[in-house]
């Protein structure tokens, strides 16, 4: 889909066509997966860490090229031991959930959440990482592919790591 961005100073776009952009627009993206450095310039970045918080963004600046945005990483490395503690039979989804909930104070687990993301999107970005970091266990990954291929894809499907999702889950 294409979408109309001339006139706009910044498009916050997940895939921006710079061809449809004024020469002096700037052009966000919320994907991770492109390298940092090929879109922007240091005075670009310097308006945007110096210009965004105004408005309740608050961006990061990472030191170096870097797969995934900074948070992201860290939230991964999470997702990613929560699917091995359950993908070895050492705890359940509902478990972990609760854990996380009870010592982090956050309203949903680490499973609640890639259910509302989608296992089938999960599964990709955990698929993004290991092609770059063959080290990565592989048993997260393969729980995530017994869920997607069962059509198990969290709440867009009515049943992920939980199935309650028919009743408000």
């Amino acid at each position: 889909m294409v979408y109309p961005i001339r006139g706009v100073w910044l498009s916050g776009h997940p895939r921006p066509e710079p061809a449809l952009a004024d020469p002096d627009a700037i052009l966000a993206s919320n994907s991770s997966s492109y390298p940092a450095r090929q879109f922007t310039d240091r005075a670009v970045l310097d308006l945007l860490l110096r210009v965004l918080p105004g408005y309740g963004i608050h961006p990061f600046e990472a030191r170096r090229e870097s797969t995934g945005f900074i948070f992201n990483r860290i939230w991964a490395a999470i997702k990613r031991e929560a699917l091995a503690v359950v993908a070895e039979g050492v705890s359940t989804p509902q478990e972990v959930d609760r854990m996380w909930q009870i010592n982090s104070g956050s309203q949903a687990g680490p499973f609640r959440m890639m259910d509302k993301v989608g296992l089938d999107v999960v599964l990709d970005i955990e698929d993004h990482y290991a092609a770059e970091r063959p080290e990565l266990p592989a048993g997260p990954r393969e729980l995530l592919h017994r869920y997607v291929d069962a059509g198990h894809l969290g709440v867009k499907s009515g049943r992920g790591f939980s199935d309650d999702y028919g009743t408000g889950g």
